[in-house]
């Protein structure tokens, strides 16, 4: 029989047992809470990358359907409206798909498109069309002033002949050759303010440097002391234009913009039927303007379609006649009405990348022929009988070219080249615009 206390050290030794085959279990519960933490923490960090994945997606789509909106908004007045008159939207491209969908299931992780798959984010492109071939309303309160720098230049050699034709061989009366060029220096100051989102006034007050040279040889007696080298330099302000336009439509759903306007033309120059003369009616003055009231009602139609956009414009100029009632040279010159000019012209504007595009297009003008009175004076000095003439028409073609780059959103910078087509038209045209835009009000 064993006794209490032999008892009571069989239990304490059994005790020390048990302590010494559990040490190392509870020595190894600190790694195992060490893992598990891990593995949370691992777990939260990738939880929080994926929300923060989700959460660009939202913030670009929520910048997407932002431009969208003021993008539809351009018709309706808001921020939509253009820095510039000149440059035109293309349409939206489709916003990022929100998460979660089945196209957003679609997309490879981390944003990463397909090769050759187009690109998602909205597109931030305005391309520039031809000024002088119209644009886009200037959005309510936006004023535009823009200064311009243009030279024009043209050289026409001509074989003229005053007389009877009798047979294709054979003619009786006075030949000449007649050499002219032209150089024209024009510094214009444009303005064009909103007063709502589709209607805009504008004016534009040019400077003009102008150099006339012609060379007139008579064939018929062709000496040095006959042939006459007539030159005449002058400047001066300009004939001033001043309009205004209306946008008919937003472009909405597909469809384009049609902005009409009325642009009328004051005989401001200097008048070439004013200008000094010598005896043979030779001018020893460069005119800088035309001398006549005109007005030139257009309307333009403008079609986004990326990455173009598409423009015409059809105009018809109406020139008003005067009396003149002036001795040049030998006549006395009565009234005069210059002939009414029909337009249009067509193109295409391409966009290059978010700042540059460039413009390609065609114009065409018919300047009708101008009707004049005048007395010719005979040898004793005595004013003949009153003889009406109309002088030919003339056809204007130009084929056109511009480069537009937008150095900020207020300000871009074209260069636009105009090259004759046509005999009549001016050889070579080129002009540097810089629209800068403020809030008017």
């Amino acid at each position: 029989m064993i006794g209490k206390k032999t008892m009571r050290h069989v239990s304490t030794l059994a005790a020390c047992g048990i302590l010494a085959i559990g040490a190392p279990a509870l020595a190894a519960e600190p790694d195992a809470g060490l893992e598990t933490l891990r593995s949370e923490l691992m777990a939260q960090k990738d939880a929080l990358d994926l929300q923060q994945k989700q959460l660009d997606a939202q913030r670009l789509r929520l910048q997407a359907l932002e431009d969208n909106l003021l993008s539809r908004m351009r018709g309706t007045g808001a921020e939509a409206q253009i820095a510039g008159s000149d440059t035109v939207p293309l349409p939206p491209s489709p916003p990022p798909a929100a998460p979660g969908t089945a196209q957003a299931a679609a997309a490879p992780a981390g944003g990463v498109q397909t090769v050759g798959e187009a690109p998602t984010e909205q597109r931030q492109v305005q391309v520039a069309v031809l000024a002088e071939q119209g644009g886009v309303i200037t959005r309510a309160g936006r004023l535009t002033l823009e200064p311009v720098l243009e030279y024009a230049r043209a050289d026409r050699n001509r074989f003229v002949f005053r007389g009877i034709q009798v047979i294709n061989a054979l003619a009786i009366g006075v030949f000449d050759i007649n050499e002219a060029r032209q150089d024209v220096l024009t510094m214009a100051g444009v303005a064009r303010l909103g007063v709502t989102n589709r209607f805009e006034i504008n004016a534009r007050v040019p400077y003009v440097y102008r150099s006339d040279k012609a060379v007139v040889t008579p064939i018929a007696n062709p000496t040095d002391s006959n042939t006459q080298d007539a030159s005449a330099r002058d400047g001066g302000i300009g004939d001033v234009d001043f309009g205004v336009r209306y946008q008919f439509t937003d472009g909405r759903n597909g469809a384009p913009y049609l902005i009409g306007g009325v642009q009328a033309i004051a005989p401001t120059g200097t008048n070439p039927f004013t200008v000094e003369r010598n005896s043979l009616g030779v001018a020893r003055e460069a005119a800088t303007g035309a001398g006549f009231w005109a007005v030139t009602p257009n309307l333009t139609a403008i079609l986004p379609t990326d990455p173009a956009v598409l423009f015409a414009t059809v105009g018809y100029t109406v020139n008003f006649g005067r009396d003149i009632d002036r001795m040049i040279g030998t006549s006395l010159i009565g009234r005069v009405k210059p002939g009414d000019t029909p337009s249009a012209s067509l193109g295409i504007a391409l966009s290059l990348n978010p700042r540059a595009s460039i413009s390609l297009g065609y114009a065409h003008s018919w300047s009708m022929g101008t009707k004049m009175q005048f007395r010719a004076a005979g040898s004793d000095g005595v004013l003949g009988a009153e003889t009406n003439t109309t002088t030919r028409d003339l056809q204007l073609g130009r084929f056109l070219f511009g480069v537009s780059y937008r150095t900020s959103p207020r300000t871009t910078i074209n260069w636009n080249l105009e090259m004759g087509a046509t005999e009549d038209a001016t050889d070579l045209r080129t002009t540097l615009r810089i629209p800068l835009t403020f809030d008017a009000f």
